[in-house]
């Protein structure tokens, strides 16, 4: 599975969000700063968490973003769902060649296994919520683990 940029930023929007105290709220340029994103990206990006009912908008002076329910109520299947569509079922037509559609699309040994791995990974997903982003990258790697029970690896630093 790929994440796609707006994906990723979208989550990491959330997280922002999940980190500041119940009264706090952040602007548009706060979180575009925060994330190393132009304003109008995180306008998009938080149009779309708005529209799903991730987080609330609050104009005005005081005004900025919420989340709209706790960090532990958010899953991050849900998100992604919003984020991006579905590209498992579109699959097929990325790889058609020169012709209207896949030679394999009636019957194909490659499907079953992309299905499944798709599946695979919104099942873990569906089980990692929003406040369990939170924290520094051990404590959340760590956390991950827990969850998955999943070997942990060493973490290699970008730094």
């Amino acid at each position: 599975m790929k994440i796609s940029a707006q994906e990723e930023y979208g989550l990491r929007c959330l997280v922002q969000l999940a980190q500041i105290s119940e009264n706090e709220s952040l602007t548009l340029p706060q979180i575009a700063e925060r994330e190393g994103i132009s304003v109008a990206n995180a306008g998009k990006l938080m149009w779309l968490l708005n529209k799903a009912g991730f987080v609330q908008a609050t104009r005005g002076t005081k005004g900025g973003y919420t989340l709209a329910r706790p960090a532990s109520e958010i899953k991050l299947n849900e998100v992604i769902k919003v984020l991006d569509a579905d590209e498992i079922n579109a699959h097929c037509d990325s790889y058609k060649g020169v012709l209207d559609s896949c030679v394999h699309k009636g019957d194909c040994g490659i499907r079953p296994v992309l299905v499944g791995l798709h599946e695979i990974v919104q099942n873990a997903l569906s089980q990692i919520t929003l406040a369990q982003l939170v924290g520094t990258e051990a404590k959340v790697d760590e956390r991950f683990h827990r969850i998955q029970g999943l070997k942990q690896p060493t973490i290699i630093s970008y730094q």
